[in-house]
């Protein structure tokens, strides 16, 4: 396991310093904008890229690239940088649409910005100004993830329709996401539906397709990699659910029962109102409420059918890959520990 980690260690350095380099090449682009802008750019898309996250989805990426058979890290490194472009874009734009007040226990971008404006003494609404200054950065983030597929090599058509497939798959996760929060869509399969699409599939099988695709895997390979990741997907996002109601936010890095504040729809919240139909997680306004909301959860059962859940698709993933022809014993390995990674309770 030791070796495994410290592979995957690597590749994570390895994915910093191309992703320093491909940001400051693309950043230069930008040069007929004024230092100032090109300022904000730098430290709200540049910075961010570059100074958090686990590289979860990278890992996934090259271990996806190590089990078709690919073995040396520079074929696989723009498919790497450009799946963690995406994310950032994404978390941009998450929170945006979620009105979050902070990420990676900082303010978020829209926020940071919103304050900028307000300082500066511009003209127009800040609050409006910070969410389409974020929107854009996000927009950005997305064309450098292409420039970054670029260097792919040999593979680089099959790659970018993954890559493309990933972001449709995102956003129409995260369009499920808002109606049902809204109330157009109620109960735990749509939210089963939103942890695969939303989450699931982008953080898991379809990066590990990306890495198979770079290194021209073959096809039992991509099903062994499938069968894996779906339930893997599911896990993942269950366990985020949980740590977001339950988690501490200097962990997490996001506001204190998020999720409950904001009426999200998810397996945990869905189970527990089906169990106590209280009206008590439909409007939950204050930390008061999000306290009351957490004993009721607890007190139905709805934590613990959800860590059993979690527990249930972590084994079928992992079992998954021995499935026959098998994959490379390493990338077996890191696969087997990365499911452990993202099924880690935070709290």
């Amino acid at each position: 396991m030791d070796t495994v980690i410290a592979r995957t260690t690597h590749v994570r350095e390895q994915v910093d310093r191309h992703l320093a380099r491909l940001l400051d090449q693309q950043v230069r682009r930008l040069g007929f904008l004024d230092p100032a802008e090109i300022g904000l750019v730098r430290e709200y898309l540049a910075a961010f890229v570059l100074g958090g996250g686990k590289r979860l989805r990278p890992s996934f990426v090259y271990w996806g690239y190590r089990a078709a058979g690919g073995e040396r890290l520079e074929p696989v490194l723009p498919a790497a940088c450009a799946v963690e472009l995406v994310h950032a874009a994404a978390l941009l734009l998450d929170d945006v649409m979620d009105e979050a007040g902070s990420r990676r226990g900082r303010p978020a971008a829209h926020v940071a910005l919103a304050e900028l404006h307000r300082r500066s003494g511009w003209r127009g609404d800040a609050g409006r100004f910070g969410e389409s200054a974020a929107t854009l950065l996000a927009l950005l983030a997305l064309s450098w993830a292409d420039a970054a597929l670029l260097d792919t090599g040999p593979h680089l058509g099959a790659s970018l329709d993954l890559l493309t497939q990933l972001r449709v798959e995102a956003i129409g996760g995260q369009y499920l996401d808002l109606a049902c929060t809204a109330g157009a869509r109620t109960g735990e399969e749509p939210s089963r539906v939103i942890s695969l699409y939303k989450s699931g599939k982008y953080t898991v099988e379809r990066p590990l397709h990306l890495g198979h695709a770079v290194a021209d895997g073959s096809p039992e390979t991509r099903r062994t990699l499938s069968a894996y990741a779906i339930p893997l997907g599911e896990a993942f996002q269950l366990r985020d659910d949980v740590n977001g109601v339950f988690a501490d936010p200097a962990r997490t890095g996001k506001p204190a029962g998020a999720d409950l504040l904001q009426g999200k729809a998810t397996y945990l919240l869905a189970y527990a109102r089906r169990k106590t139909g209280s009206a008590l997680l439909d409007d939950i306004t204050d930390q008061r409420g999000v306290a009351a909301a957490r004993e009721l959860i607890v007190e139905c059962g709805a934590l613990d059918a959800a860590e059993r859940r979690i527990a249930e698709l972590a084994d079928e993933a992992v079992t998954a890959l021995d499935r026959p022809p098998g994959i490379p014993h390493e990338a077996r390995r890191a696969l087997a520990d990365l499911a452990a990674l993202c099924t880690e309770r935070d709290f």
